[in-house]
């Protein structure tokens, strides 16, 4: 049984996951004072986050890292799955960034010099756009070709069938 991810898709994959799980580890033992750096960083953006506790958001968000980090790093997660959680992860992170006062500079997407660590995130959002369209409309004509390989392989079946029935009928005629 083949795995479905194709050799082009491991790269992004690879460098992508380590970066996310080697982030979501990092959090794991966060101090309260990161703990509460990070939530109010995020709850400015996203005010329902206000309601959660720091400790509570960094787990949370620790657990979501390394979840999102193992799917794009295990090989049997298939690409369009992991190319949607990859999507959705870096959207947030994008909406920080679009959404967050002192970003971007007046009028512009372009980063202010404290939104570039967060900007640069945008080539996560590349790779899980990427890795969503490679998974689900490059994959349609794979699925197509096998269909026809199998079809092909009965066709063949039946046509020896077939034969084998029409020289018993002749030996038997």
């Amino acid at each position: 049984m083949a795995l479905p991810i194709t050799l082009s898709e491991i790269g992004p994959r690879i460098s992508a996951g380590a970066f996310i799980l080697n982030s979501g580890l990092g959090k794991r033992g966060a101090d309260e004072q990161t703990a509460a750096g990070l939530h109010g960083f995020a709850s400015g953006t996203y005010p329902f986050l206000k309601d959660v506790e720091p400790r509570q958001f960094v787990q949370a968000l620790s657990t979501a890292e390394i979840a999102v980090g193992a799917a794009l790093l295990t090989p049997f997660v298939p690409t369009a799955l992991a190319g949607a959680l990859l999507t959705g992860f870096a959207g947030g992170l994008l909406g920080l960034y679009l959404r967050t006062p002192g970003m971007r500079k007046e009028g512009s997407l372009a980063p202010t010099e404290q939104g570039l660590t967060v900007a640069k995130d945008v080539w996560l959002l590349g790779i899980g756009v990427g890795l969503l369209t490679r998974g689900t409309v490059d994959r349609g004509s794979r699925r197509v070709q096998r269909a026809a390989k199998t079809l092909a392989r009965a066709n063949a079946r039946v046509s020896k069938a077939e034969r084998r029935a029409e020289r018993r009928a002749a030996r038997a005629a």
